[in-house]
C-alpha cells in the first residue's frame, strides 16, 4: 500500500507505527488565510485536535520523551517548527484536552518577531512566540529545541557560518530559558556532513530532518526522520518543500 506523502488521519500509517518510532511536524495551527501563498504550512485547529485525539485513542503515548529513545514502543513525538505563536494560543489547549505533550524548535534570534525567512522564499512572515509566550509554552509541560538563529539553510553556509548557528543557538537559548537544548532541527530539513558532524559537536543528543519514514533502532539520531501533518495537495507539494 502507498502511504500518503503528507499524515492527515491515522488509518493509512497504522501499520507502519506499529514498525518503529514516528515523529510528527506541525508548522501553523490555524486555518490558511485566502489569500496564502503556501497553504501547506498552515493545520486547521480542528484537523489538529482531531489528529492528537486519534493518536490518544489508538493507545499512543505522544510525548517529546520518545524523540532522543527511537526504541520505545508505543510512542509518538510531537513536534512543531518555529515557535510560531499560533502554537501556544491554538494548539496547548487542545493538547490539554487529549493529553499530548510536544517539543518546539525555536529560532534563537528571532523570538517576538516573525518567521522574515519564509517571506524571502515566497511565503508569509507570521508572529512567533516572545519570551514570556515560550515561559507558558514550558509551563504548560511541554518542551523546547533548538532550530538555529535565523533559520538558514546551514549546507549553503561555510562551516564557520553554520558553526555559529548552531553552536549560538544552544547557548543563547540555554541561557534565556535556564535549560539543556538536547534537541535540533534542521531549517527547511537541509543538512550535510558537515552539519551533521556539528550539531553532534554542540552537544545536542538528536536532530530532526524532513525524510519521512518511523524511526528504528539503527536510525542515526542525528537524522531522525518525521511525517509532515498537514492537507494533502498537488499543486502545493513542491513549494511547500521549498519552505519546511
Amino acid at each position: 500500500m502507498t502511504l500518503p506523502d503528507y499524515y492527515t488521519e491515522l488509518a493509512p500509517f497504522r501499520g507502519l507505527f506499529q514498525e518503529g518510532h514516528p515523529i510528527l511536524c506541525y508548522h501553523k495551527i490555524a486555518p490558511p488565510p485566502k489569500r496564502a501563498r503556501i497553504k501547506g504550512l498552515y493545520l486547521e485547529p480542528e484537523l489538529f485536535l482531531r489528529q492528537m485525539s486519534e493518536i490518544t485513542q489508538a493507545g499512543l503515548t505522544a510525548s517529546f520523551l520518545g524523540c532522543s529513545d527511537v526504541s520505545k514502543k508505543e510512542t509518538i513525538t510531537i513536534t512543531f517548527d518555529d515557535g510560531f505563536v499560533s502554537n501556544l494560543i491554538e494548539a496547548v489547549p487542545l493538547m490539554k484536552k487529549v493529553g499530548v505533550q510536544a517539543i518546539n524548535y525555536l529560532v534563537a534570534d528571532r523570538l517576538g518577531q516573525t518567521s522574515d525567512w519564509e517571506a524571502r522564499e515566497g511565503g508569509e512572515a507570521d508572529p512567533l512566540m516572545d519570551e514570556p509566550q515560550v515561559r507558558e509554552w514550558l509551563a504548560a509541560g511541554h518542551q523546547i529545541g533548538a532550530h538555529t538563529c535565523t533559520h538558514p539553510r546551514l549546507s549553503f553556509l561555510s562551516r564557520d557560518q553554520a558553526k555559529e548557528e548552531i553552536f549560538a543557538s544552544k547557548k543563547k537559548l540555554e541561557d534565556r530559558f535556564g535549560l539543556p537544548m538536547d534537541h535540533f532541527a534542521y531549517p527547511f530539513g537541509d543538512y550535510n556532513e558537515t552539519t551533521v558532524e556539528l550539531v553532534r559537536e554542540a552537544g545536542f543528543k538528536t536532530a530532526v530532518t524532513m525524510h519521512r519514514g518511523v524511526n528504528l533502532p539503527n536510525t542515526p539520531l542525528f537524522e531522525l526522520k518525521r511525517w509532515t501533518a498537514r492537507y494533502e495537495s498537488r499543486n502545493l507539494k513542491n513549494l511547500f518543500r521549498r519552505l519546511i
